[in-house]
């Protein structure tokens, strides 16, 4: 039956740059910190490699809530916060379309060593989805 509940729960997706907010994830890890197990954490190189369907594919596959956690500013990859900055503008535009709650997605930018922000991110993010339950979309 745990197997079961844990099917229900809202799932949360975090895309953590590899350069900044991964290092931040395993320094959670490593000071045994937990935080809820619905979360799940994907390192990727630059977030802004994703295009804009890719989140939408990602709430049409159950996910309940994105955190994409990146450097901000001090991305090593020259123009890519603003590019995702940019993106991410026309994502939220998609999901009103699709009357998904943008609050569904966050961008936050998180360091080698902010352990506190990145697990205030998580559980904010676990208590929105726990009050919203699973996105519903309309197909537009």
């Amino acid at each position: 039956m745990a197997t079961q509940d844990k099917k229900k729960e809202p799932k949360i997706i975090i895309f953590a740059t590899e350069a900044c907010a991964y290092p931040g994830a395993n320094s959670v890890g490593q000071a045994h910190s937990s935080y809820p197990a619905n979360t799940y954490i994907l390192r990727v190189r630059a977030p802004v490699l994703f295009p804009e369907e890719f989140y939408i594919d990602c709430f049409r596959k159950g996910c309940a809530g994105i955190i994409i956690m990146s450097c901000g500013e001090e991305c090593p990859y020259e123009g890519a916060y603003h590019a995702l900055a940019k993106r991410l503008d026309n994502v939220y535009k998609l999901m009103k379309k699709k009357d998904i709650n943008i609050k569904r997605l966050r961008l936050t930018s998180i360091c080698t060593v902010c352990n506190r922000a990145f697990l205030n991110e998580i559980n904010q993010m676990n208590t929105l989805v726990q009050e919203m339950g699973p996105p519903v979309m309309t197909e537009n």
